[in-house]
């Protein structure tokens, strides 16, 4: 499938590894403009080199290192793909996941940092984002998780503020409506740099024997037998970036393997 996004302008926040990354690894080889996003300008400068490596012929990807959490960092990271590319047509969220911890051992803190990196990031970019992408009629995919419809065991950060993010992008979706739309992407395990350290942990700690035995057990529980791969979920940001999901919008899509029993 052709997805028609050569020439078009993206923003990637959070695209330094891990899923942001294989969106943007993803908008790039079907021919977007892409700006990668992160706060380490080295192993950003190293995800830029990556994902130039699959871009489609005629597509820039750069790199622009902006604290997202920083309000006025990310009106400047907003304004990096309209000053190299003339506009901004898709603009894409992710953010890092808070740390893991049951209700009782979170702090006040901790609760106001996670709001300010996975809601607060959100609503500036979009914010800074809107009236380039109302000029051409533009998309927002937000990164969020599959805890927003099912809750795991001690990640209540991640539980309970996730929602917050999709909340806003239903919002969105009328609000910005017909000339923006907006989805979310709602990713179970993903064999991302994250997950493989969590699995280190786990081998550390004696719970797996080895990494591929903790890879082994985390994917017992899907149904298609195994953890995803970062570009399955890249492409369908892509696919939810372009025209040929034109009739798509507010919606959460679990990618997940078939993990979640939620119907709804």
């Amino acid at each position: 499938m052709q997805l028609e996004l050569a020439g078009d302008s993206t923003l990637v926040t959070a695209s330094s590894s891990g899923l942001g990354k294989a969106s943007a690894r993803a908008l790039a080889a079907e021919g977007s403009n892409v700006v990668l996003n992160g706060r380490d300008e080295e192993r950003l400068a190293a995800a830029v080199e990556d994902v130039r490596t699959d871009a489609a012929d005629g597509a820039t990807v750069i790199g622009h290192a902006a604290d997202i959490t920083d309000p006025d960092a990310v009106e400047d990271l907003v304004e990096r793909p309209v000053e190299e590319f003339g506009g901004l047509d898709h603009l894409v969220t992710s953010a890092g996941g808070p740390p893991t911890k049951p209700f009782l051992e979170t702090t006040d803190e901790e609760w106001y940092e996670a709001f300010d990196l996975l809601v607060m990031s959100v609503v500036r970019a979009v914010r800074a984002a809107e009236p380039h992408l109302r000029a051409g009629g533009g998309t927002i995919v937000t990164i969020a998780s599959i805890t927003v419809k099912e809750p795991k065991d001690a990640l209540v950060l991640s539980n309970a503020v996730r929602s917050g993010v999709v909340g806003l992008e239903k919002v969105l979706s009328t609000e910005l409506a017909p000339e923006v739309r907006a989805n979310a992407v709602l990713p179970g395990a993903h064999e991302t740099p994250r997950v493989e350290e969590v699995v280190e942990q786990g081998v550390e700690r004696g719970e797996y024997d080895a990494y591929r035995t903790g890879v082994e057990a985390w994917a017992d529980r899907i149904p298609v037998g195994r953890l995803g791969d970062p570009m399955e979920l890249g492409r369908t940001v892509a696919f939810l970036s372009s025209p040929q999901s034109a009739f798509l919008s507010g919606v959460a899509l679990p990618i997940d393997g078939g993990e979640s029993a939620s119907t709804l």
